[in-house]
């Protein structure tokens, strides 16, 4: 167990954090449009720490309980855990933590989300095995961002 605490402080080593709803609501919805994704593809609710490591790309968010949504768009269940984490590079999260999507009966851990190309219009979801399903961007865009693009 000390082993785990120590490579969590360590792989958090120098980073930004910030806590409190507003600030890390803020926060994420930054990383999200920094990253290419849309603000609704992490609805996590409550949270309480959100930090980063511009060094390695590392980041986490941390909320008050596991959250569950439905993303009507996908027609996908997915559930959170307190805390998500992920190294991010610009269209990616990889090696991701703390999320599953309900596929038929199974919860799936996803590790990975990406955006292999933006002008394709959809955002690819992997398992560590390596399966993936796409879905079109739209299906996670707030509906302030489909004004937006409705207007654009």
């Amino acid at each position: 167990m000390a082993g785990m605490i120590r490579s969590k402080a360590g792989e958090r080593a120098g980073a930004e954090i910030v806590y409190g709803p507003e600030e890390c609501h803020r926060h994420s919805i930054q990383l999200l449009e920094e990253l290419g994704f849309p603000k609704g593809v992490l609805p996590l609710k409550d949270l309480e720490e959100c930090g980063r490591v511009r060094e390695t790309g590392f980041v986490w968010m941390r909320q008050k309980a596991p959250y569950d949504h439905f993303f009507v768009g996908s027609s996908s269940k997915v559930s959170y855990a307190t805390e998500v984490t992920a190294y991010i590079e610009k269209y990616k999260m990889k090696k991701m933590t703390g999320i599953k999507s309900k596929q038929m009966f199974l919860w799936v851990p996803i590790s990975e989300m990406s955006i292999e190309d933006p002008s394709s219009k959809r955002i690819l979801f992997k398992t560590p095995m390596g399966i993936g399903k796409s879905f079109p961007i739209s299906s996670f865009m707030t509906d302030e961002e489909k004004m937006e693009e409705v207007q654009g």
